[in-house]
């Protein structure tokens, strides 16, 4: 492998494209610790605060997604498109990639379509079971696409396909050793239950009115609530912090949560589900409806027919949640029985075995 390795990624808009491809780039730094790295990514959006704390350089498009109705932006969007292809042209000329990744996002668009231009290798990784309208494009040229899921064969070109999982943090990986630690960190009682109910970082409105409601029977029955409320709530719901109950706004130690965990309820996002199939607890999903193209609940669904998770649709809540829930609180064979079917679908080794594939790539063009 030569010594001027130069990778290039691109990806974002959510959390679910940036991290992986930080997680991709990681793993690319600790083999090659000389790599030079660039991620591109959309200009106003979270990748470019996130990716330079990860410790890498990152350059803006002037791009954004089509609005599902006429607005301003949707005007704007050819002259976007054209200036982010512009833009991308001028990038790989002077950075000179070996190979270029998308996590997917609508930045990894302009920037992948003038990589192939160039003859210059791609890869692509899609988190979520039901691909997203810019990888399904990209696909067609795409060298590789590194699935987490079998259903999205369907939508690519088989050949190209490699089913590797989705990065997630490394520290998940021996979750099982780390119990005591966590109930001392949360200060837990260790002969009670306890619930972790995950909003994602910035919450999710339904999931918290739906944990309220039920916060003075979790209290009555002495289980425990470790309730990641999100950001955007944590005023509303932080009074709930009581007796066996305490409000987070975000979750610094994630693997502590988990491990601290008999149940979760959680939202069904690509990195969650990921992560929840190596944690190896039995989980609700509650997946958001307020995704493009339901990836959520396609997500969610993909687990709960190897009967390895229960979901419930928001729709639902009201009518199967209380029943559902507490069956499952009480039934520690169910429970286990969960445990262990999530846990075979786990892909602990996914970051490496992207990594692998994107060094064949350049080996096969050098």
């Amino acid at each position: 492998m030569s010594k001027d390795l130069r990778i290039i990624l691109s990806g974002g808009g959510t959390g679910g494209h940036i991290y992986p491809a930080i997680a991709i780039a990681d793993e690319v730094k600790r083999r090659y610790p000389d790599a030079r790295i660039k991620f591109v990514g959309a200009q106003d959006k979270m990748e470019m605060e996130k990716v330079p704390q990860a410790g890498y350089e990152i350059e803006g498009l002037w791009i954004s997604g089509l609005q599902r109705k006429l607005t301003l932006k949707n005007l704007m969007f050819p002259f976007k498109l054209l200036n982010s292809i512009s833009k991308s042209r001028k990038i790989i000329k002077d950075f000179k990639p070996n190979v270029a990744i998308g996590t997917g996002g609508f930045a990894s668009g302009p920037l992948l379509h003038v990589a192939n231009k160039k003859d210059i290798p791609t890869l692509l990784q899609e988190q979520n079971s039901f691909p997203g309208i810019t990888n399904k494009i990209l696909a067609k040229r795409a060298n590789v696409i590194c699935a987490a899921y079998d259903e999205v064969k369907r939508f690519f070109p088989q050949e190209k396909v490699k089913k590797t999982g989705n990065p997630v943090r490394q520290d998940l990986l021996d979750i099982d050793t780390k119990r005591i630690e966590a109930q001392k960190f949360f200060n837990l009682d260790s002969d009670k239950k306890t619930v972790l109910v995950l909003g994602g970082s910035l919450g999710a409105r339904r999931v918290n009115q739906l944990i309220a409601q039920h916060a003075d029977r979790l209290k009555q029955e002495n289980i425990q609530l470790i309730w990641q409320c999100g950001k955007l709530y944590y005023e509303d719901y932080k009074t709930y912090t009581e007796g066996t109950v305490q409000v987070h706004q975000f979750l610094n130690k994630m693997d502590l949560a988990y491990a601290a965990a008999d149940v979760i309820i959680s939202r069904a996002g690509a990195g969650s589900v990921s992560e929840l199939c190596i944690v190896g607890k039995p989980v609700i999903f509650i997946p958001s409806p307020n995704v493009a193209e339901d990836h959520q609940t396609k997500n969610a669904m993909a687990v709960t027919k190897n009967d390895a998770a229960i979901t419930i649709g928001e729709t639902e809540l009201d009518e199967k949640f209380e029943n559902i829930f507490f069956d499952l609180l009480n039934n520690e064979t169910r429970q286990k029985e969960l445990g262990e079917n999530i846990k075979k679908m786990a892909l602990p080794n996914a970051t490496a075995n992207i990594v692998d594939e994107i060094e064949k790539l350049i080996i096969r063009k050098a």
